[in-house]
C-alpha cells in the first residue's frame, strides 16, 4: 500500500511538472488564436455560424491532432523513453537500406531545421500577446507594449546560465493556475451564451470549409495557431514519461484550452467588437492587471520550456554528428537535462529581439507562425508510419490507412500556412532551410574528411607488429591518441614518431563513438583491447543524449586492468587544417562552409574534457 501511495505521489508530482515544460506553448495559444482567425488579414467576419465553425475546428483539431496522433500514436515511437524529431529520424533508419535511410536523414534535418525555426518565433509572439493586454486596459499604454516585450525576452535569456533547475520548481503550479485561470474564464462566458456549445458538432467546422471555400482554407492557416506546441509533447517525453503527458492532457489542459476557446466563442457571439482581443475582454475590468501579469509569466514559462528544448536538440545534433562540437554547460548536478550552450542562448537571444523589432505586434508574427510547426508536423507523420512499419512491424494495410488519415490533416494545414509565404512565412522557412544546410554539410563534410584520412592510412595491424619487432626510441610515460576512427593509424602518431623519433612505453588508441540510442548502460560504456605488448585500444560508446569524458573513460579502464596515472600521461590530438579544392565530393560552396565550421568548432580538449596541461596537439594539412 506504502508503495502505490508512494508511486501515485511521484506520478501526480510528474504530471505537475509536464504542465509547466509540455504544455506551456500550446497553452498560450488561446491568447491569439481566435484574434487571428477573426483578423482584418482574413476578413471573416464573427457572426454566429462563423464563430462556430471557427471553435469547431480549432476543438476539432486539437482532439484529432494532438490527442489522437500525438499522444495516441506518435508517443509510442520512443528510443528507451527519448522522443524528438531527431529521435525518431535514428528509429527511422534502424532497419531500411540505405537507399531508403538517406531521405529519411534529409526529412529529419529538415523536421530539425523547423525546430530552430519556431524557437525564434515561439518567446517573440508568446510575450508580445500577453503584454498587448496591457492595451485593453488603456491605450496610453501602446507605446511601451515593445520595449515592454524587448526587456522580459531579453532578462529571460540573461538567466539562462543559471540553469532552470530552481525556477522550473514553480513552472507547474503556475501553470496549473493558468488553466484554471483559462478554465473560469471559460466557463464565465458559456454561462452568458450556452449556444456556444454547438460547436461541439464537427459539423459546423465542415460547413464552415464548405461554405467558405478558399477563405476556409486560409483559417486552417490560423486555425492551426491552437495547436503549436504539439511536438513538444514528442520531444519531453524522455523528461516525463507518456503516462504523465497523458494525464496532464486529457484531465487538465485539454478541458481547460477547451473551456476557454469556447469562452471567447460566447463573448464573440454576444459582442461581434470584442474580436480586437478576445481573450483579455473576457475577463472582467477588476481582473485585467492580473490576468496581464499571470498571461506573462506564461508565456515566459512557455519560451523557457522552447529554449530548453532547443539546448537538448543541439545537444543531440552534436552527439549525432550533425553541428560543430559547442561548450554545452551542465547547470544541474542532478539532472543531466539541465544544460545551458552559451553560442545558441546569445544566438537567438539577437534573432528573437530582431523578429519583435521587425514585426512588431503578435499580429504580424502569427503571419510567420505556422509553416514550421506544421512542416515539422507533416515530416512527423512520414517517419512514425516507417517506424510503425519496420520497426514495430504493423501490416501496411493498417499504417497506410493512418498515415493517409494523418496527412489528410496536415497537408491542408501546412499548404494553408504556406500561403503567408509573403507575409512573414518565409522567416522560420529561411532559418529552417539555413539550418538543414549546415547539417547536412557538416554531416557530409564528416564523412568525407573520414574518406581523405582513411585514403592515406596505414594498416595498423602491420604498423604495430614492426613497431614491436623494430621498436624506436621508447619513453616512460603512457601516451594517448585521439583518433576518429578504429581503422587505421592515427595521424598524430605517425607524424609524432616521424618528427620526435620516440615512442612511449605504453601506446593507447582511443575512440569516442556515439550511438543511436540515447543513453549507453555503464557495463556497455568502454571496451579495452590489447593489441600488443605496449598497444592498447580503448573504444568507448555514449548516447547522443550524453556528454563524452575522458575522466570517466580513464576510471572505466581502470576497472578493466588498463590503469593511467594522469601525471604521467600525455594526449596527442590531430589538428587538421582543411583545404577546400576541387576534388569530387562536395559542392564547393559547401567545402568552405565546412572549413569555416571546422575552424569555429569547440577543440576536441574542451569538448572531452581533456587536462590541458597534458595534451600534444600536431597538425595535419587535409585536402578535401
Amino acid at each position: 500500500m506504502e508503495s502505490q501511495a508512494q508511486n501515485k505521489k511521484a506520478m501526480a508530482g510528474l504530471t505537475l511538472a509536464a504542465l509547466g515544460v509540455v504544455y506551456g506553448d500550446i497553452g498560450t495559444s488561446p491568447l491569439y488564436t481566435l484574434k487571428e482567425c477573426f483578423g482584418p488579414h482574413l476578413g471573416i467576419a464573427p457572426t454566429h455560424d462563423n464563430v462556430l465553425g471557427i471553435l469547431s475546428l480549432v476543438l476539432w483539431a486539437l482532439i484529432l491532432v494532438v490527442s489522437v496522433k500525438y499522444l495516441v500514436f506518435v508517443l509510442r515511437a520512443d528510443n528507451k523513453g527519448e522522443g524528438g524529431i531527431l529521435t525518431l529520424m535514428a528509429l527511422a533508419r534502424r532497419h531500411v537500406p540505405p537507399r531508403v535511410a538517406l531521405p529519411l536523414m534529409l526529412l529529419g534535418l529538415l523536421g530539425g531545421g523547423f525546430f530552430y525555426g519556431e524557437v525564434v518565433i515561439t518567446p517573440a509572439i508568446s510575450v508580445l500577446s500577453a503584454v498587448e493586454g496591457l492595451v485593453v486596459m488603456t491605450p496610453a499604454f501602446k507605446p511601451y507594449v515593445l520595449p515592454a516585450a524587448i526587456v522580459v525576452l531579453t532578462a529571460l535569456f540573461l538567466i539562462q546560465h543559471h540553469g532552470t533547475a530552481r525556477v522550473g520548481r514553480l513552472f507547474g503550479p503556475v501553470m496549473m493556475v493558468w488553466f484554471a485561470a483559462l478554465a473560469v474564464l471559460g466557463v464565465h462566458g458559456i454561462i452568458q451564451n450556452p449556444q456556444v456549445l454547438y460547436a461541439l458538432n464537427p459539423y459546423w467546422g465542415m460547413r464552415f470549409i464548405a461554405e467558405h471555400a478558399g477563405l476556409g482554407f486560409l483559417a486552417l492557416g490560423s486555425v492551426v495557431l491552437a495547436i503549436t506546441g504539439a511536438e513538444a509533447l514528442y520531444a519531453d517525453m524522455g523528461h516525463f514519461g507518456r503516462r504523465p503527458i497523458r494525464l496532464a492532457w486529457f484531465f487538465y489542459v485539454l478541458p481547460a484550452l477547451a473551456l476557454n476557446y469556447f469562452g471567447q466563442g460566447a463573448l464573440l457571439l454576444a459582442n461581434p467588437a470584442a474580436v480586437s482581443n478576445p481573450f483579455f475582454m473576457l475577463a472582467p475590468d477588476w481582473a485585467l492587471l492580473p490576468l496581464v501579469a499571470l498571461a506573462t509569466l506564461s508565456t515566459v514559462i512557455a519560451s523557457q520550456a522552447v529554449i530548453s528544448g532547443v539546448f537538448s536538440l543541439t545537444r543531440q545534433a552534436v552527439q549525432l554528428g550533425l553541428l560543430p562540437r559547442m561548450s554545452i554547460l551542465h547547470t544541474s548536478d542532478m539532472e543531466i537535462g539541465q544544460i545551458y550552450i552559451p553560442l545558441i542562448n546569445w544566438t537567438l537571444l539577437v534573432a528573437v529581439i530582431v523578429v519583435v523589432a521587425g514585426f512588431q505586434s503578435s499580429s504580424a508574427l502569427a503571419g510567420a507562425y505556422g509553416i514550421a510547426v506544421t512542416g515539422t508536423m507533416v515530416i512527423t507523420s512520414l517517419l512514425t508510419a516507417m517506424v510503425a512499419l519496420r520497426n514495430w512491424r504493423w501490416p501496411a494495410m493498417f499504417v497506410l490507412p493512418v498515415l493517409a488519415a494523418f496527412l489528410i490533416i496536415d497537408l491542408p494545414f501546412f499548404a494553408a500556412n504556406a500561403l503567408k509565404l509573403f507575409h512573414g512565412g518565409w522567416l522560420p522557412l529561411v532559418i529552417g532551410v539555413l539550418l538543414f544546410v549546415v547539417m547536412s554539410t557538416w554531416r557530409r563534410g564528416r564523412e568525407l574528411l573520414l574518406e581523405r584520412l582513411t585514403e592515406q592510412a596505414i594498416p595498423l595491424d602491420s604498423f604495430v607488429e614492426g613497431l614491436e619487432a623494430y621498436p624506436p626510441t621508447r619513453v616512460e610515460g603512457t601516451a594517448v591518441f585521439l583518433t576518429s576512427t578504429a581503422k587505421g593509424l592515427p595521424h598524430a602518431l605517425l607524424h609524432n614518431l616521424k618528427h620526435n623519433r620516440v615512442l612511449h612505453e605504453r601506446v593507447v588508441l582511443m575512440t569516442m563513438h556515439t550511438v543511436d540510442d540515447p543513453y549507453v548502460p555503464e557495463e556497455e560504456r568502454v571496451k579495452v583491447t590489447r593489441m600488443s605488448e605496449s598497444f592498447w585500444r580503448v573504444e568507448a560508446y555514449y548516447g547522443y543524449k550524453e556528454t563524452p569524458d575522458v575522466h570517466d573513460v580513464i576510471t572505466d579502464c581502470a576497472l578493466q586492468g588498463l590503469v593511467f596515472e594522469l601525471m604521467e600521461t600525455s594526449f596527442f590530438l590531430s589538428r587538421e587544417t582543411l583545404i577546400s579544392t576541387e576534388r569530387p565530393g562536395m559542392a564547393r560552396w559547401r567545402e568552405k562552409l565546412f572549413v569555416w565550421m571546422s575552424k569555429i568548432a569547440l577543440r576536441a580538449t574542451d569538448f572531452f574534457q581533456i587536462p590541458t596541461n597534458r595534451v600534444v596537439e600536431l597538425g595535419a594539412q587535409i585536402e578535401l
